[in-house]
C-alpha cells in the first residue's frame, strides 16, 4: 500500500496521530507501521536509521556532549471497534490514541522537522510493549544493539496528559499457596480444607496499610491486591490446595529482592512462588537534560503510578521520565481519545526543550 504518512502529513503532529492510528498495530501485527515508519525516516537527511524486528532507530550525529533518547511503541492493544480514528470537537478517538500513538506522532514530527537540536537524539519507535516482555521491542534492542540505548536522558512518550511523571513503581506477582487434605465432603471432618485456609491472606490483605513514598519531590503510593483465586477438585471433594494470586505494586526506593522479602514477612507461613517480577525506577531528575525539560514543561513532576519501560533504561543506568499528550485513565478503553490541544502543547514544549 502507499504510505500514508506523506510530507503534508508529518508536519501537522495532530493530522499525523490519526494517520498512525488508522494503521492498524496490534501487537505482534506491527509489520506494516514500521515499515511506514522507517521509510519516512530513511529519506530525512540528518538522521541515520536501523531497524531490528518491528522496531525502527533514528539518531542525530551531530556531535553534541550529550544525547536524549525519545522513545514510544508502535503496537496497541485489540481494536475494540475503535478504528477507524474519528474526531469529534477537539478530541480524536480511536484504538491507541493516547496509549500511545499521539505520543508516537510527536517522536515522528520532531525527527522530521527538527535537523539541529540542541542535543544528539536518538528515536526509538519499538514494538509489542503491550505484551510479555520477551516480544518487547527495547528487550530486544538491549540484547542485540545496547549501544543504541546509550544516552542522558530518555524520554517515554507514554500518556501523562502533558506532566512529567517520573520513574515508575515496581511491579512483582507471587503465587500464595495454602495446603490442605483431601476427603468427601459428606465427610468434610475427615480433610483439611485449603480454600478456608485461605481465610487468612485475605484477611491480611484486608488489613494490610500501603505505604505513601515521596523521592525527590515525587509521591508513589504502593499497593498489595489479590487478583486470582483458584481452588477445588470437584463438587462432593475437600480440595487440598488453593492459590491465591497477589501483586505487589511497589516505590522505586525497593529492590526487587525487598519486595520479595516484605511479602514474605506479610505472608509468613504460607509458601509462595515469584511469577512475574519487573524492578520500578527512580525519578532521574538530576541529569541537567531533565532539568531543562522540567523547566520547558512548566509543572511539577509527579511519581509515576504504574511500571512502564523507563525501568528498562534505569536498568541500564540511564535516567528516564514519562510524557505523552494522552490521558492515561483512558489507555486500552472503548471510548480511548487525546485532545489535539494536549497534542499541540506537547510538541511545543519538545520544541522549547530541544530547539537550538
Amino acid at each position: 500500500m502507499a504510505n500514508p504518512l506523506t510530507p503534508d502529513v508529518l508536519v501537522d503532529p495532530v493530522v499525523l496521530t490519526r494517520a498512525l492510528v488508522d494503521i492498524q498495530s496490534v501487537s505482534r501485527d506491527e509489520k506494516v507501521i514500521a515499515d511506514c515508519v522507517e521509510d519516512v525516516l530513511a529519506k530525512v537527511s540528518h538522521l541515520s536509521v536501523r531497524r531490528v524486528g518491528n522496531t525502527v532507530m533514528a539518531r542525530t550525529k551531530l556531535g553534541r556532549e550529550q544525547r536524549v533518547i525519545l522513545a514510544g511503541h508502535l503496537d496497541t492493544v485489540p481494536v475494540n471497534g475503535n478504528l477507524p480514528s474519528t474526531v469529534v470537537d477537539d478530541l480524536i478517538y480511536g484504538c491507541g490514541t493516547a496509549d500511545m500513538k499521539a505520543g508516537v506522532a510527536l517522536a515522528l514530527h520532531l525527527a522530521v522537522t527538527l535537523p539541529d537540536p540542541q542535543y544528539d537524539l536518538t528515536y526509538l519507535f519499538y514494538e509489542a510493549e503491550e505484551i510479555e516482555s520477551e516480544f518487547n521491542g527495547l528487550n530486544l534492542v538491549a540484547r542485540e544493539h545496547p549501544k543504541w540505548l546509550e544516552a542522558d536522558l530518555a524520554v517515554l512518550l507514554e500518556p501523562t496528559f502533558g506532566t512529567v511523571e517520573a520513574g515508575c513503581q515496581g511491579t512483582m506477582r507471587v503465587r500464595v499457596r495454602t495446603r490442605g487434605r483431601r476427603a468427601h465432603t459428606a465427610r468434610a471432618w475427615r480433610g483439611v480444607n485449603a480454600i478456608h485456609a485461605a481465610g487468612e491472606v485475605l484477611r491480611r490483605l484486608e488489613k494490610y496499610h500501603p505505604r505513601t513514598v515521596t523521592i525527590d519531590g515525587c509521591t508513589y503510593r504502593e499497593g498489595l491486591s489479590a487478583v486470582r483465586i483458584s481452588g477445588g477438585v470437584a463438587g462432593n471433594v475437600v480440595p487440598d490446595e488453593c492459590s491465591v494470586d497477589v501483586n505487589l505494586r511497589f516505590a522505586p526506593d525497593r529492590s526487587e529482592d525487598q519486595a520479595l522479602e516484605h511479602l514474605r514477612e506479610v505472608f509468613d507461613g504460607f509458601d509462595l512462588e515469584v511469577t512475574d517480577s519487573a524492578p520500578g525506577a527512580l525519578p532521574g531528575l538530576d541529569a541537567a537534560p531533565a532539568r531543562e525539560f522540567l523547566a520547558a514543561v512548566g509543572i511539577e513532576p509527579a511519581g509515576k503510578l504504574g511500571w512502564t519501560d523507563v525501568a528498562r533504561f534505569a536498568a541500564l543506568g540511564v535516567p528516564a521520565l514519562n510524557y505523552g499528550p494522552g490521558d492515561p485513565s483512558l489507555a486500552h478503553a472503548p471510548d480511548e481519545h487525546v485532545e489535539i490541544g494536549k497534542i499541540r502543547d506537547g510538541v511545543a514544549t519538545l520544541y522549547r526543550w530541544l530547539a537550538p
